[in-house]
């Protein structure tokens, strides 16, 4: 992923080896990460058992927010792309328990296909 796409906030596809090692503490035995994604500082991280979302926090980033969702517990999502004066795509993720749902934006359309594609592989 170059520098500017992350500033920008366009998702880029990231090294599961890598993430795989960095979350080793909180994964479950067995559990692997298959796919992962960053958006700006955030990572949408797709493992055999759950979606983590991890919010970076701080200037720094070292604080962080680990959301665990199990696949069974989404219960819809919508992907809105881009328009002719609206360059941001949201994805929405509505999870069973919570009355809002959990909203990534996208800095166009450039990747959000390929994270709406996996969110499908995994959730039906």
């Amino acid at each position: 992923m170059g520098l500017l796409d992350g500033l920008l906030g366009n998702a880029s596809e990231t090294d599961t080896h890598a993430i795989q090692l960095e979350l080793s503490q909180l994964l479950a035995p067995g559990e692997e990460v298959c796919k992962s994604y960053i958006v700006i500082r955030d990572l949408l991280v797709f493992t055999t058992k759950r979606l983590l979302l991890i919010d970076k926090q701080g200037v720094t980033g070292k604080k962080r927010e680990y959301l665990s969702v199990p696949y069974r517990s989404i219960e819809r999502y919508s992907t809105e792309t881009t328009g002719h004066f609206e360059l941001d795509a949201d994805l929405k993720i509505w999870v069973r328990g919570m009355a809002e749902p959990i909203t990534k934006s996208f800095r166009g359309d450039k990747n959000i296909y390929d994270v709406s594609r996996t969110l499908s592989e995994y959730t039906l």
